[in-house]
């Protein structure tokens, strides 16, 4: 019998994670605005957030082929740690504040998609 873990399920959508990732972004907001944290942090977490989401949704409604999506994602993931890279070697506090919000947005969604995967009967 295997494992309820590795059983295949049907792949949940993509929109309901993505949406709640921007909540967690609106939410931090205010954070950033009362303990007073470099905002253009905050600015470039969210426009990195839906640049990614916008990627990913050219790439889902693209008639390409599996290689090129698998470019895509690789080519999304280098992108996003070349910009957070070089705006580490300009400016530390910007680059830690963006790296931080981004990671919470993205780890809410990761969180949301993987109770939606496994919340599924597997061989529906």
């Amino acid at each position: 019998m295997p494992s309820a873990l590795l059983t295949p399920r049907a792949e949940p959508g993509h929109v309901l994670p993505a949406l709640a990732g921007g909540v967690v972004l609106l939410l931090a907001l205010p954070v950033f605005l009362v303990a007073d944290w470099p905002l253009k942090g905050w600015v470039l977490a969210a426009v990195l957030y839906g640049v990614v989401h916008g990627l990913d949704f050219a790439l889902a409604r693209s008639r390409v082929g599996n290689g090129a999506r698998v470019f895509g994602v690789f080519f999304k993931a280098i992108g996003l740690l070349v910009v957070l890279v070089a705006v580490a070697a300009t400016d530390e506090a910007l680059a830690v504040a963006a790296v931080l919000t981004y990671a919470l947005a993205y780890t809410f969604e990761l969180g949301l998609s993987l109770a939606a995967y496994y919340g599924k009967d597997p061989g529906r």
